[in-house]
């Protein structure tokens, strides 16, 4: 009986992590991140994604490797710094630094020199083409998957390059174009410059417009590429947690996700991935009250005056949503933009940042 108690007891201390209440944790993510945004607790940009993404993780996310791997990335863009030397010799030039060193570390072939005089090659992250947008699974729009299997997007590259600035004390602010997310930044010699992590490029400011599908009426309603601030950063980690509970919870009464939405949009009131994820639930929230009520649609609904209401309500919304300049753009096309980059990296390339 005895053995039996001691082998029991070395089963709990030794068994893996058990997955944790998923309802409990985004609600508590949820918590956490508004905390943040309302000046509560200290903003971290790299603590909400980790919320964000522990929540759909069922709470299993090991915390220790993601900061272990943050940490050695951070080393790694000091020894950069300390080790090659920069063209640029404006005041800021430090800053400057940094952020090429951050390029580096994510996009660039290093050469590393261990302890024992043995040389090796850092092989840096790469552009994953499977399941771009999370469709199939969510997991691949996070910074967990991509440390993984070095492979991430167009949402997970630019969110480790802002975790690593933070982490270093320098700012990087995050930018949008069309279902895109890149990195902005300024310095003193150039003024603003785009850094884009996907291709490893400096695309100038045409590149972004050159698809047809950034309108000039979502640029005047900052819509895209403009450099967010941090709050905005973490109200858009809210809209990824909310992304991630509809996929967690497909058959939820849509009130969670509707919560987030009023909460992101409050602090960064022209993301359209947000307008679009709030007309979305009001949608969702419209058709379950009409089958409960109705079973089906018919007459009686379009008579019904809280029904009118709502209905009215969704409309007002998705017409925003296109007047504000908008447009979907197809995962084909999305693809066929980013490769321009590189086949037409002479026409769009910064060559001053490159340089």
């Amino acid at each position: 009986m005895r053995y039996f108690i001691v082998l029991m007891i070395l089963a709990f201390y030794f068994a893996p992590v058990q997955a944790q209440d998923r309802e409990t944790l985004y609600n508590e993510a949820l918590n956490e991140l508004h905390c943040m945004l309302k000046d509560s607790c200290k903003l971290s940009f790299k603590k909400a994604v980790m919320k964000v993404e522990n929540a759909y993780l069922y709470g299993t996310m090991d915390t220790l490797a993601f900061n272990d791997e943050i940490r050695v990335l951070k080393n790694l863009a000091n020894s950069v710094i300390r080790s090659k030397k920069l063209t640029y010799n404006a005041s800021d030039s430090a800053k400057v630094k940094q952020y090429a060193a951050l390029f580096s570390v994510i996009k660039d072939t290093i050469p590393v020199v261990m302890a024992d005089g043995e040389l090796y090659d850092y092989i840096p992250f790469s552009y994953d083409f499977e399941d771009i947008w999370g469709l199939k699974s969510w997991k691949n729009m996070f910074v967990s998957k991509l440390f993984e299997t070095r492979k991430g997007n167009c949402h997970s590259l630019p969110y480790l390059y802002k975790i690593l600035a933070e982490e270093m004390g320098v700012d990087a602010h995050l930018a949008l174009a069309p279902n895109h997310v890149y990195i902005k930044h300024k310095n003193v010699k150039d003024g603003w410059y785009n850094t884009e992590l996907t291709s490893g490029i400096f695309p100038i400011d045409a590149w972004l417009m050159a698809s047809g599908y950034i309108h000039l009426d979502a640029v005047s309603n900052k819509l895209y590429m403009e450099a967010l601030d941090d709050k905005q950063s973490v109200a858009m980690c809210i809209i990824d947690l909310a992304e991630g509970y509809n996929r967690a919870f497909p058959a939820n009464d849509g009130k969670f996700v509707f919560q987030a939405c009023h909460l992101a949009l409050k602090y960064f009131p022209h993301y359209i991935n947000g307008r679009i994820l709030l007309a979305e639930t009001k949608k969702k929230i419209f058709e379950q009250r009409v089958e409960e009520k109705y079973g089906k649609f018919t007459k009686d609904v379009y008579e019904d005056e809280s029904f009118k209401g709502m209905f009215l309500d969704m409309q007002n919304d998705y017409a925003g949503i296109h007047q504000s300049g908008y447009r979907r753009m197809p995962e084909e096309m999305y693809l066929q933009w980013l490769t321009s980059l590189k086949e037409e990296r002479a026409k769009y390339e910064n060559k001053q940042i490159r340089n």
